[in-house]
């Protein structure tokens, strides 16, 4: 019989750290060892011999998180954002100390929106124009999203032959035409009653494409997490979102 995954959920008392103990428990061929929540000591994970932590905390404790598990030879899922390029790069670095590790950093769980995100990519160098609409619920702390970041930076990448899409804006309050993510311009939307949803808006002459994606609970996260975590420990190295674990090509 196979031996299950040792796990340890990292952010377990939010609310999606919660949702991943749950689907934790209910994955047959993983184990969980240990739930973490702030102000816990990461000394827990040696003490369960875990073997791979799902890091669901907050920006200020996530890298720290990370490095411990690195250093001591966990596999690591990460949800959490401001993974930024100096981030990455430092734990690159760590990663080259110790090559059997793997570290998913995903700024999406949601299958559908992995997607999305990827179709978008792909459409983006055939249209004049891309916008991004990224619309979440008041509570969420960061804006643009990650989601919205990297998808910007993904048809960027595509777009980085073709010229700027037009527009004649010539004056214009403050935020008018959104943040500008490497040419790419994104609006954010902070609105009651929202969760977590994102349109990209393709167009040129005589014709739009949009591309949405709507997640409506912790639940569109989970199968995607589930991914990560029976990847990770054969990818070693940093991928930086779940679309390197997916066959998209």
């Amino acid at each position: 019989m196979t031996e299950k995954l040792r796990v340890a959920v990292l952010g377990a008392r939010g609310r999606m750290g919660q949702a991943a103990v749950q689907a934790v428990e209910r994955a047959e061929d993983v184990e969980l060892v240990a739930t973490l929540g702030r102000g816990d000591s990461l000394e827990t994970l040696l003490e369960r011999q875990v073997q791979l932590i799902i890091e669901l905390t907050v920006p200020d404790s996530s890298e720290r998180n990370v490095r411990f598990a690195v250093e001591h030879d966990i596999h690591a899922v990460v949800g959490t954002t401001g993974w930024d390029a100096t981030k990455q790069a430092k734990l690159r670095e760590l990663l080259e100390q110790h090559p059997g590790v793997g570290v998913l950093i995903a700024p999406n769980f949601a299958l559908g929106s992995v997607l999305a995100t990827s179709f978008a990519a792909k459409a983006a160098k055939y249209f004049q124009s891309v916008e991004i609409i990224e619309l979440h619920h008041p509570d969420k702390v960061d804006a643009p999203s990650g989601t919205a970041l990297r998808t910007a930076q993904l048809i960027a990448e595509a777009r980085k032959d073709l010229p700027a899409g037009p527009d004649a804006t010539e004056r214009s309050l403050d935020g008018a035409r959104g943040s500008s993510v490497e040419g790419v311009p994104v609006h954010s939307v902070r609105l009651a009653g929202l969760y977590a949803h994102q349109e990209v808006l393709l167009g040129s002459a005589g014709e739009q494409l949009t591309l949405r994606h709507d997640s409506f609970g912790q639940a569109s996260f989970m199968p995607g997490i589930l991914i990560g975590v029976r990847t990770a420990p054969s990818r070693p190295g940093l991928t930086f979102g779940l679309d390197g674990y997916l066959e998209l090509d």
